[in-house]
């Protein structure tokens, strides 16, 4: 089986358990916004946002450290680098539990609501039980056992969604019961990771690593720093949104401003497997890059291919999406949609795998320490002058953009490989300009020929019809979209 058929399998595992974990997400939100009033919806939203916040902080940058070290150290000593990094994790996840139990008024002062801050002690057991399942995705993606995990992602995450709304469903609509599932589902998620994290060292023996402690934190703390910079740049908008917005804007923020599930499913996927890939690459061969920029725009031309009509079909349809998924309550979050998507366009470009496997993290966070200052400077001018949480959105969007090509053009430096050849200009620009046209067939006949009131019947046939258009299209274009999953089903090369 050769490396790019290979590659392509793991990522198709790891994006089937990454597209698991948004849908079911998508699913609780979409319950929870019918159950729940603005303000408690809101309220709960906030405190996941505290959550997924701080927890990168408190998780020290250690589960990133898997995919560095491992595919760098034999199996016998991986069995020994995972347990002393999950003993770490449970010491951050009993920090960070009592900090959030501690802080949780301080909390509820910085995002203007006061009933965030009972929340958030209710919620406090969570990181505790959760942070030492962190590292699934780096362990199972070096060892070439991506399907675990999108069994683990599929399994817990369904789990969780049980557990978080069937309280709110049956006895009383409130977001504290959406809390006290968390907690169960925490549990029953810990006892799960446990036993997933075990599977690739089966009948291998104990033994030690010469790697220390102090290596692996060398290499993760710098990530911490990057981490809270990169919270920052994304939390600009939240903060300034909630704070002089309140708890209903955010709310409508919160279920717009969200990424197309197969872009998250895509990227998250392809992050995943290169990060190991690239580390390997690196660690064999410092001074050859060729390998490292063919799989860069190999991946890239993939990505391209497989979100850019999905991106153009959701930016037309925006608004009967946000609907179906979250009642007319939240029309108005289309336009958060639509500004995200097009964030969407720009952020298939995975550049973090390629800085954290040469071990430039100092680099990776110091650029995200100025973009920070400067997101945060930019937003509140925003709201004074325009005083619109929508044109706060736009702000942070339009700056995570300018973020991905300062990366890429750093890249560019690192591996002296001229700017644009890091991109596969000809294969996007010609899915793009084939998107273009075949929504435009849809819309027409949608509008013109055939009048549909049924929102779900409407969708329905007009991303079929989009689908042929665009897969009858492909060759005249030159795309074969079917060469991206040709790998999936014939293994034997």
């Amino acid at each position: 089986m050769s490396n790019s058929t290979n590659n392509t399998i793991q990522s198709f595992w790891v994006a089937l358990g990454s597209l698991s974990a948004f849908g079911l997400a998508i699913v609780s939100s979409a319950i929870l916004s019918r159950y729940l009033d603005k303000q408690e919806y809101g309220t709960y939203r906030q405190i996941i946002f505290a959550y997924t916040t701080l927890l990168v902080v408190f998780s020290a940058g250690l589960p990133k450290v898997f995919a560095y070290f491992l595919p760098r150290y034999s199996l016998a000593e991986g069995k020994a680098i995972v347990k002393k990094v999950s003993l770490v994790l449970v010491v951050c996840g009993l920090i960070f539990s009592l900090s959030l139990y501690v802080f949780s008024g301080v909390i509820a002062n910085i995002l203007g609501n006061e009933e965030l801050a009972y929340g958030l002690k209710v919620f406090s057991p969570v990181p505790l039980l959760l942070l030492p399942t962190l590292g699934i995705e780096g362990i199972f993606s070096t060892y070439k056992k991506s399907i675990y995990i999108a069994i683990y992602n599929t399994l817990t995450r369904g789990i969780m969604l049980f557990f978080i709304v069937w309280p709110v469903v049956m006895y009383e609509a409130n977001y504290i019961y959406a809390l006290y599932g968390w907690i169960l589902a925490s549990v029953f998620t810990l006892v799960i990771a446990l036993f997933f994290k075990s599977i690739p060292f089966k009948k291998i023996e104990n033994i030690k690593t010469n790697l220390e402690l102090k290596d692996i934190l060398k290499y993760s703390l710098p990530l911490v720093a990057a981490s809270i910079w990169g919270i920052a740049i994304k939390s600009s908008d939240v903060f300034y949104i909630s704070r002089f917005f309140g708890a209903d804007a955010y709310a409508v923020y919160a279920n717009g401003f969200i990424n197309l599930p197969f872009v998250s499913m895509i990227t998250s996927s392809v992050a995943v497997v290169l990060m190991p890939i690239f580390s390997k690459q690196f660690h064999i061969n410092k001074s050859d890059n060729t390998a490292v920029l063919d799989t860069w725009r190999n991946t890239l031309k993939k990505s391209a291919i497989l979100i850019y009509p999905l991106l153009i079909y959701f930016m037309v349809y925006a608004e009967d999406i946000v609907v179906l998924l979250f009642s007319g309550d939240y029309k108005s979050s289309s336009n958060y949609f639509r500004i995200n998507l097009m964030l969407n366009f720009f952020n298939i470009i995975v550049f973090a795998p390629l800085f954290l496997a040469t071990g430039r993290t100092v680099l990776y966070a110091r650029v995200h320490m100025y973009l920070a200052i400067a997101i945060w400077v930019l937003s509140y001018a925003v709201v004074v002058i325009f005083n619109s949480p929508i044109a706060v959105a736009i702000c942070s969007t339009s700056l995570s953009i300018i973020k991905i090509f300062i990366f890429v053009f750093l890249a560019s430096k690192i591996l002296k490989i001229k700017f644009l050849k890091f991109f596969p200009m000809k294969q996007m620009a010609l899915s793009l300009i084939q998107s273009f046209g075949a929504i435009a067939l849809v819309f027409i006949i949608q509008y013109y020929l055939i009048d549909i009131d049924n929102l779900i019947l409407r969708l329905t046939i007009t991303f079929v019809m989009f689908g042929i258009f665009i897969l009858s299209t492909g060759k005249i274009f030159g795309i074969n979209y079917f060469s991206a999953f040709k790998p999936l089903f014939n293994r034997k090369q």
